[in-house]
């Protein structure tokens, strides 16, 4: 007797999430399952899949309860660098909400330019922040976790 393979499920980094609604849209076309992570109560839509998990206040607490859950055949949205450092280890596949994949492959610059930039700001070097989020950044983020689900049910994972 094999192995009941594993559910895909979804976890949103969710305090300042902007693609929460296109998640919930995936999810349901895909029937997933989703924890939306946050400090504070989020609307969610009413759907036994999808789960609001209200963390305590504080610094990584959101993360930490993402990254202790999460394993190869998840998928998690978040915009966090380190993060999705800490998810990538733990073999989940993570999607910035711009559409960005970090893999194996390219977390360890990303995370390294992070933590430079962090420093020129602390420094008063660079005083600008992220460009701005735009639809099309909004259509590469469905692009990217359209093609995460498809690969990871070609992988096995069901929904």
């Amino acid at each position: 007797m094999s192995a009941r393979p594993e559910p895909i499920t979804l976890y949103v980094d969710a305090d300042a999430c902007p693609v929460k609604a296109e998640i919930y849209k995936v999810a349901e076309r895909h029937a997933l399952h989703v924890h939306v992570v946050s400090n504070q109560p989020i609307a969610i839509p009413r759907d036994d899949r999808i789960h609001r998990v209200v963390v305590a206040s504080g610094p990584d607490v959101a993360d930490d309860w993402i990254a202790e859950r999460v394993s190869r055949g998840d998928v998690v949205v978040t915009a966090d660098i380190p993060l999705a450092a800490r998810c990538v280890k733990a073999g989940a596949d993570v999607i910035a909400p711009n559409g960005k994949a970090h893999t194996e492959a390219t977390i360890g610059a990303t995370l390294a330019t992070r933590n430079l930039m962090d420093d020129l700001r602390s420094a008063g070097q660079i005083t600008g922040g992220p460009k701005p989020f735009s639809p099309r950044d909004r259509s590469a983020f469905l692009s990217a976790l359209d093609l995460a689900i498809v690969r990871l049910k070609r992988a096995g994972f069901t929904t």
